[in-house]
């Protein structure tokens, strides 16, 4: 079951608010001591995560079917996506090192069977309750059902997730049941920080008319010694007149060297004179890599040489 974005609600009253873990959404099947796991687009990811196993071990072996997050907890205790990519690709099993240094756990938020009973169509509440009488082990090193608040406004507990540097909240209502696929009962509220940058190119946008609309954006932000270090392409958050605009304001800066300190792989970008700084949304910036999920905000008035780097996820 996917859940749909939206507002938090001022209310808590008859829903409940979970923490949004920042991880890989999973699939987990339990049937006496053997456990199988499936991403959300249902490929068989068992021995990519092989530690998982110890979930049946967690639940006395019952046959169930759970709901979860799979994440690599940083070393403050939150879930970091960039840890958990390095346990990618997918259908590989990692070697002892590998899960030594990025071990992981599932966060089960919910059940789809248990005891070979479907229980989808039970109220949340009700699922909820069978969820948390499961685990037999008290302290499991790879299962854990996360806290789920009720008559607790969801304003206030997105504040306390932004506090701790956690994704967001996903809001459930207490009589939902469990729909396959994107029904619109769950919503969830990401957290999203946001950074001034440099443009420093574009790509023009595709198809007819591209030559006179942005695409997407290449954007920098000036390290320590001075120099500017690319952050980020940034393609979404611009509407049509906006593309049009910006193609008309970059047009006239563009310039044959690139202004980036460092080289990119950048096929077909644009590059321009640094003149303009734009405000972007974004989930995580890791030193060395991309922004992770950029969305355009708009032009700023500020001094080019006033932006510096985005801040990083603190649990980087």
């Amino acid at each position: 079951m996917l859940a749909t974005l939206g507002k938090a609600p001022a209310s808590g009253e008859n829903v409940a608010t979970e923490i949004k873990w920042d991880g890989q959404r999973a699939i987990v099947a339990i049937d006496g001591e053997t456990t199988r796991v499936w991403s959300r687009n249902g490929a068989d990811i068992t021995r990519t995560f092989p530690e998982l196993a110890g979930v049946a071990e967690a639940v006395g072996g019952r046959p169930m079917i759970l709901d979860g997050e799979i994440v690599a907890l940083d070393a403050h205790g939150r879930p970091s996506f960039t840890r958990l990519q390095r346990r990618w690709p997918q259908q590989r099993r990692p070697d002892a090192a590998l899960l030594r240094e990025v071990p992981v756990r599932l966060m089960g938020f919910d059940v789809i069977e248990h005891q070979g009973r479907s229980v989808a169509q039970l109220p949340w509440h009700a699922r909820r309750t069978i969820l948390e009488s499961v685990s037999v082990v008290d302290r499991s090193p790879v299962f854990t059902v996360p806290q789920a608040f009720t008559d607790v406004s969801p304003t206030d507990m997105l504040a306390v997730a932004a506090s701790h540097a956690l994704e967001g909240i996903v809001i459930k209502p207490l009589d939902s049941p469990y729909i396959s696929g994107r029904s619109g009962l769950w919503t969830k509220v990401p957290i999203r920080l946001s950074a001034d940058l440099v443009i420093v190119g574009f790509w023009s946008a595709g198809g007819p008319g591209g030559r006179s609309a942005v695409g997407s954006l290449l954007l920098a932000g000036h390290n320590s010694e001075g120099n500017l270090v690319p952050v980020s392409q940034c393609g979404t958050g611009f509407s049509s007149n906006m593309r049009r605009y910006l193609f008309d304001l970059l047009d006239p800066t563009m310039c044959e060297a690139s202004p980036l300190s460092e080289p990119v792989e950048a096929a077909g970008v644009r590059y321009v004179t640094p003149t303009y700084v734009g405000e972007v949304a974004y989930r995580e910036y890791v030193p060395g890599r991309w922004m992770r999920h950029p969305s355009w905000k708009g032009l700023r008035q500020k001094p080019v040489r006033e932006v510096g780097l985005p801040a990083t996820s603190p649990s980087e």
